[in-house]
């Protein structure tokens, strides 16, 4: 294993970077492939990251067979308290009959079970981007070896089944073993007062600035919506993670006139249950609480259920589409969504909130969305 002496300073704290279940699965299918193509032994891999950042890592627990080879890394994530450190994520790399790079789910992988997630239903929970990382590697190492057969990636974690049961994935319905992350491929540990603290700066830096009012968004999926929906530029939008209701006490603090958040449903739609600290860790209440709504709405008890076992918010959306209560629904969750934010400042500014879905765009927004979009843009 070999620890990454990248750093990222928050509070006056160095924090050690680490990288990703995708870095090390993909990582491992390069080294795996490397040896079988090539006849020669691969103890040390580089890895480029999405990030950018270039790894160089151990391979261990190499095995070689006729016609596969199998290896692993190690898993480090820094200073960041993940479930599945020091974990290794194994890669079988084999000959096959088929055109192409295949990819699978092996022992310890979960397995999607419920719609609406990243991978379809029946699928190993091996995510968008690390596939995508395993697939370049694997074809990198085929172009230098100037291979053109088929070849078959196994992706496997010895223990996963038991470390996914610290996690989130049975609630979300992944059975049988971890999931394979990440979008950049580097863990960024960060402690809760430290990113306070830099949201505090970047709104305060706004304010300074002239800014009377701020643009929030939880995350990267927010700032995608924002660049690609609102006539804004995303650089001056600033993003809370899941410190929405810390975000706006700073706000309130600074003497901002009103604050528009922009965000998920999956993120927003806590809001509506009174959480303005919307990490899993406080809770998930995001089912019964749409389920709720939907009910208030007049939708059916069998539909509520149904709601109530769905793996993702998009899955609840498309249930209420197709009763035709959608649009009932979710203007019931934006006026408690306004009401929450709204009692959180106690009247000292105006609040509102945009809520989208990535597959279903615009789903909601508070009655003074549009008119707190217009002071922002018009700053």
């Amino acid at each position: 294993m070999i620890f990454m002496e990248e750093y990222i300073v928050k509070d006056g704290k160095k924090l050690k970077l680490g990288y990703t279940t995708g870095s090390c699965a993909a990582a491992a299918a390069k080294a795996a492939c490397w040896m079988l193509l090539s006849g020669q032994r691969k103890e040390k891999i580089k890895l480029q990251t999405p990030k950018g950042i270039e790894l160089d890592l151990n391979v261990s627990n190499i095995t070689v067979n006729e016609t596969s080879v199998s290896c692993s890394i190690q898993k480090d994530s820094g200073d960041d308290p993940d479930i599945t450190k020091g974990a290794h994520i194994f890669a079988e790399v084999g000959f096959s009959d088929k055109e192409g790079i295949e990819i699978f789910g092996g022992k310890g992988i979960g397995t999607v079970t419920k719609r609406g997630l990243d991978q379809p239903v029946g699928s190993a929970a091996i995510n968008s981007v690390p596939r995508r990382m395993i697939r370049e590697n694997v074809e990198e190492i085929c172009r230098i070896t100037d291979y053109r057969g088929g070849l078959k990636v196994t992706i496997s974690a010895p223990g996963g089944e038991e470390l996914a049961k610290k996690t989130f994935n049975p609630r979300l319905g992944i059975v049988g073993g971890i999931s394979i992350l990440g979008t950049t491929g580097i863990v960024e540990p960060m402690s809760e007062q430290a990113l306070i603290d830099t949201i505090r700066i970047e709104l305060n830096q706004k304010r300074k600035n002239g800014a009377k009012y701020a643009l929030l968004t939880p995350g990267n999926y927010g700032m995608e919506y924002i660049r690609k929906n609102i006539n804004v530029s995303p650089d001056i939008a600033v993003m809370t993670s899941n410190y929405i209701g810390d975000s706006l006490d700073i706000c309130k603090e600074l003497g901002f006139s009103g604050a528009l958040l922009v965000g998920h449903i999956g993120k927003l739609v806590k809001i509506a249950g009174g959480m303005l600290n919307t990490h899993s860790k406080y809770g998930d209440c995001r089912m019964e609480i749409m389920a709720s709504h939907a009910g208030a709405a007049g939708l059916d008890p069998e539909h509520i259920k149904e709601i109530l076992d769905s793996a993702t918010c998009d899955e609840v959306v498309r249930i209420l589409k197709e009763k035709d209560l959608d649009k009932q629904t979710l203007e019931s969750i934006a006026r408690k969504i306004s009401f929450i934010l709204d009692n959180r400042v106690l009247g000292s500014m105006e609040t509102g909130a945009i809520v989208f879905s990535r597959e279903y765009g615009l789903l909601c927004e508070t009655e003074n969305a549009r008119q707190l979009l217009k002071h922002i843009t018009e700053e």
